[in-house]
């Protein structure tokens, strides 16, 4: 169980983010909850107080620095410590180089990738005074083989996996935090809503037709990590719908 364990998931107005929320309030962590939607949070928030569940709603963009500190900061005025962060807010407009979104390119950077870091940055001080802590990281499948239509998805997704790698080389043996990257096959949350590009229509399609992975099954592979023995550093977890081939 993780009573008097205090963790801060990002992206957690819904999806993984808000399973995990559920989930490891039901094991007994006190949960600081950081999406743009607030009333989405606030929402996640009452249902977990009415299960006798401790959770904290604070809106939070990853892409600003400013925000990632306020959230830790929220969980430290709150409960005095933050002991696991979950890097889990993300974006996925899957389009071909070809047509030039490069919007959608910079905003998956600025989530991806900036988000991890600065949330990362906000929470190391404190880890390292506790002298104990877990970072989550959320990656992809697509952070271990490319998709055409996901140039800079998965280039965002391999800096993620690689970022994870080094974290705990640099993190886990000489500061005593342990580091985790989940990397999922297709998951049925909003994810896929964001694609625009009308050339991945037959994608969409392909993806709509399998029995994908549920929320909850990423939120039970986190809380797997999370609740093992201290001398245990589960670093990598990769799962796919059993109808996924690749």
């Amino acid at each position: 169980m993780l009573s008097g364990k205090v963790a801060l998931i990002t992206g957690a107005s819904s999806g993984i983010g808000a399973a995990t929320a559920s989930l490891l309030a039901a094991a007994g962590a006190k949960v600081v909850m950081g999406a743009r939607r607030e009333d989405r949070l606030h929402a996640i928030q009452d249902e977990i107080a009415a299960r006798h569940g401790e959770a904290l709603a604070v809106r939070c963009d990853v892409t600003a620095r400013d925000e990632c500190e306020a959230l830790l900061q929220a969980g430290i005025d709150r409960w005095g410590r933050v002991d696991i962060l979950i890097n889990n807010a993300g974006i996925m407009p899957l389009s071909f180089v070809k047509n030039l979104r490069v919007d959608e390119w910079e905003r998956m950077i600025d989530v991806n990738i900036k988000g991890v870091l600065f949330c990362t940055a906000a929470a190391l001080p404190h880890l390292f005074a506790q002298g104990t802590g877990h970072i989550v990281n959320i990656s992809s499948i697509a952070g271990k083989r490319v998709i055409a239509s996901g140039s800079v998805y998965c280039a965002t997704k391999f800096a993620v996996n690689a970022f994870s790698d080094a974290l705990r080389l640099e993190l886990s043996a000489r500061k005593n935090i342990r580091v985790t990257c989940i990397q999922p096959g297709i998951v049925a949350t909003e994810l896929a809503d964001a694609i625009t590009d009308p050339d991945l229509a037959s994608f969409q399609k392909h993806i709509k037709g399998i029995e994908a992975l549920q929320a909850e099954d990423i939120a039970n592979a986190i809380l797997y990590a999370v609740q093992a023995p201290a001398h245990v550093n589960v670093n990598e977890i990769v799962l796919r719908p059993t109808q996924q081939e690749q």
